[in-house]
């Protein structure tokens, strides 16, 4: 996964077109790294998978 390709994940999961979002372990440092840039970063929700996958979820509230 490149950076390009994570923003327009995030962008698709943001405006509904995804309902939810599974990074990879490998894939995980690139799509973090634009993840925290975003301005409505406390609206994405990760829940941790086994063997280091993570879902990631567009919240309508941000979280605390």
């Amino acid at each position: 996964m490149d950076e390009a390709l994570a923003a327009k994940q995030i962008d698709e999961l943001r405006n509904g077109i995804i309902s939810e979002l599974l990074v990879k372990k490998e894939d995980f440092p690139v799509f973090r790294a634009v993840l925290v840039k975003q301005p409505d970063f406390k609206r994405f929700r990760g829940i941790a998978q086994r063997g280091g996958h993570v879902i990631y979820h567009y919240m309508d509230a941000p979280r605390s």
